[in-house]
């Protein structure tokens, strides 16, 4: 068995590995390069190792860094399987046609105002083309094994986001674990990650390699504290929001400290059509997470939620403080961009971002202190507030990696290949397992190959 790297090494996002063994080829994760404009060129390069004729495709969650290239290979000709979870396919269900509208709206704008140095700008895929794309997927249960050729998978629950899973896979007599995006033992919405079995390789997430999350107890104050400064100046409170797990996040949050007194009632919007279908997924499936019916049922009779267009642009009507919370959550796209035009400007606003922001984003630039953004060919001054709240990642830091590390059935000498971080990230946590550990750790390399004999 070989596998080879194709994404998620050295970066965060684009996860896609390739696994092949005498009979059999399978993708695990097949994601989009965020960030960096370097990185996003990736998803524009020839299709490789002719990837778009694997035999199956398995997903561990949903997120577009790991799900969203699907729509290109069924572009290519791929017909095969995608398997995931049930809940990461009825997220795929709106996460893969949005992604393909928003590349359609984002083209059109830059053909419109000439801001492409193509004259006419094409998306990646298109919403058609998403749309075609979901009779591929087949929904599997937590724990279910099913088989493409000689390759046996399994998916176990990861934490992190609904349906989130770490992808087992045995063949020619090894046992390889891919851990997806692992979640955080005492997250405020979704359940542990479950333990690993003993396996002859793990390939290990490392987003937050090099950091220490704070409780979550102090986030909640930290979020109350920000929205009392924000409404104490007669501020509007702007959150860019992921729409899987932490918009659903944010608005129980929000809901409970209101209920609790804790902050001023004011307007909640949640202006993303996603992420409102992925609230009602959540409580679809709220035996999958933390968080009860009558929570999911008091938010949604809390928030107001704004799918038109017209409706989005009617919140600037809104007098007083108000707290919008609206795509894309590293401010890369999405509604949020349009009330940034808005509010940017104005001292008595408040940007919270509250996950993580990948290198060369619109997040991450705001975070540094940048005095002024790009927004659709516009530079925009930065006088509002920036703040980030911690303790709310939907990711392991890297002392619960390693706790979970401890408590899984892994062989003291078990190989990990470390994926899925920044560069200081990787190197921290590949020092720390060491230092801590006898794993034979190493740091993946893009495109290398990995062989298991």
């Amino acid at each position: 068995m070989k596998i080879v790297f194709l994404g998620g090494t050295e970066t965060v996002t684009g996860s896609k590995y390739l696994i092949e063994t005498a009979t059999t080829r399978l993708l695990v994760d097949c994601g989009l390069f965020q960030g960096y404009k370097w990185l996003r060129k990736r998803n524009w390069q020839p299709i490789p190792l002719g990837i778009e004729a694997v035999d199956g495709i398995v997903l561990t969650h949903a997120h577009l860094d790991h799900s969203g290239y699907v729509p290109v290979l069924y572009q290519a000709g791929y017909r095969g399987p995608v398997f995931a979870q049930e809940a990461t396919a009825d997220l795929c269900h709106i996460m893969w046609p949005d992604s393909g509208r928003l590349q359609q709206e984002d083209a059109k704008f830059l053909g419109k105002h000439g801001l492409s140095k193509h004259e006419k700008p094409q998306p990646l895929y298109d919403e058609k083309t998403a749309l075609a794309s979901l009779k591929l997927l087949q929904p599997v249960a937590f724990e279910q094994t099913f088989a493409v050729g000689d390759i046996h998978i399994r998916l176990q629950a990861a934490g992190h986001i609904l349906g989130a899973a770490s992808v087992i896979i045995e063949a020619e007599g090894r046992r390889v674990a891919f851990s997806g995006d692992i979640g955080r033992p005492n997250d405020v919405m979704m359940k542990p990650p479950e333990t690993l079995p003993a396996v002859d390789l793990l390939l290990l997430e490392s987003t937050y390699g090099d950091r220490r999350h704070q409780h979550a107890d102090s986030a909640e104050q930290q979020l109350a504290d920000v929205v009392n400064e924000c409404s104490g100046s007669g501020g509007v409170l702007l959150i860019p929001s992921f729409s899987v797990g932490r918009a659903q996040l944010m608005q129980h949050l929000l809901v409970k400290l209101m209920t609790e007194n804790r902050i001023p009632r004011q307007p909640i919007f949640l202006d993303s059509p996603m992420a409102i279908n992925v609230s009602e997924i959540y409580r679809r499936h709220h035996t999958l997470h933390k968080l009860s019916q009558h929570d999911c049922q008091r938010a949604f009779n809390t928030v107001i939620y704004t799918r038109s267009v017209d409706e989005s642009k009617a919140i600037a009507s809104q007098a007083g403080p108000h707290i919008i919370i609206a795509g894309s959550g590293m401010a890369t796209g999405g509604r949020i961009l349009h009330h940034f035009k808005r509010w940017l400007s104005d001292h008595r606003a408040t940007v919270l971002f509250s996950g993580h922001q990948a290198g060369g984003t619109r997040g991450a630039k705001m975070l540094q202190g940048v005095e002024s953004i790009k927004v659709h060919g516009q530079w925009l001054p930065v006088k509002a507030r920036i703040r980030q709240l911690d303790g709310l990642s939907g990711h392991a830091d890297y002392q619960e990696l390693t706790d979970w590390l401890k408590q899984s059935q892994l062989r003291q000498d078990t190989p990990i290949q470390l994926v899925h971080g920044e560069p200081d990230a990787l190197e921290t946590f590949r020092d720390f397992l060491r230092q801590k550990t006898n794993f034979d750790v190493d740091i993946a390399d893009y495109q290398a190959i990995y062989h298991l004999n």
